[in-house]
């Protein structure tokens, strides 16, 4: 039985500021603890209804953490989702620091202050998709450990390396031969360029797009071409920024195969 105490302290993992005193997140959902248990983050506490328990009994035993049986309804006290799961862990968040000379022969995202949970968790979703080696965020950009991020990951958190820093710090620091790439109104058409099977592609804001301080770095400006016919209301004004990195990391591979 979840104690009040138990239920308080997870409850205030739902704000980033107590995320960052204690140095923890929640994670919600089968697939999400399954994959956090096979990676190499650590399970502080897992609780989990007796049925979860018993039909992952191997995956529990890997991750080395005895759960604590509670009811659907104990866990319906502490979930972060609409709909309770059978299933939450609290999560050490891990300390990396960002080596840019080590991503030199990779192919990198860069985000540049995404706002929206749904969005950055979707992206981390993209990269583990298309084999990206990294996501290096803006200090702007949303929390990653934001429970709606998480979740938005489907469990990619557990195999793609995230790291927080300033992008004007982390671009300086590149060779001046690396490629860095961008998407503008003004770029070239994506699917006519020569593109490099490494490098870094900066996905920026969802309403502004590419900062100033950070377009200084680009190399080579994208453009993600309309097909629309136009008729009534013309074409779509500009791709939702998961959409726009899932486009641009398709064609970067589909050039590699």
């Amino acid at each position: 039985m979840l104690s009040g105490n138990q239920v308080k302290t997870i409850n205030a993992l739902k704000l980033k500021k107590n995320r960052e005193i204690q140095r923890q997140f929640i994670a919600e959902g089968s697939k999400l603890v399954i994959d956090l248990l096979y990676s190499s983050y650590h399970i502080n506490a897992l609780y989990a209804t007796p049925e979860w328990i018993g039909m992952n009994a191997a995956s529990v035993r890997l991750g080395k953490i005895i759960p604590q049986q509670v009811t659907e309804k104990e866990l319906s006290r502490i979930t972060a989702l609409n709909t309770t799961s059978p299933v939450l862990a609290i999560v050490s968040i891990p300390s990396a620091e960002v080596q840019p000379l080590s991503f030199n022969n990779k192919l990198v995202l860069a985000l540049d202050d995404i706002r929206d949970p749904g969005n950055l968790g979707t992206i981390i979703r993209i990269a583990d998709w298309y084999g990206i080696s990294a996501v290096i965020c803006s200090e702007t950009t949303v929390d990653l450990y934001n429970p709606k991020v998480v979740q938005a990951t489907m469990g990619s958190i557990a195999r793609i390396p995230v790291h927080y820093t300033s992008l004007a710090d982390f671009l300086s620091g590149l060779p001046a031969t690396h490629k860095v790439y961008g998407s503008f109104l003004e770029g070239e058409n994506i699917y006519a360029k020569e593109l490099s099977d490494k490098g870094v592609i900066i996905i920026g804001n969802e309403s502004n797009g590419i900062s100033g301080s950070v377009a200084k770095f680009v190399t080579d400006k994208l453009h993600i071409p309309s097909f629309s016919t136009g008729g009534f209301g013309e074409h779509a004004e500009s791709l939702n920024a998961s959409v726009a990195t899932a486009v641009i990391c398709s064609e970067f591979k589909r050039r590699i195969m």
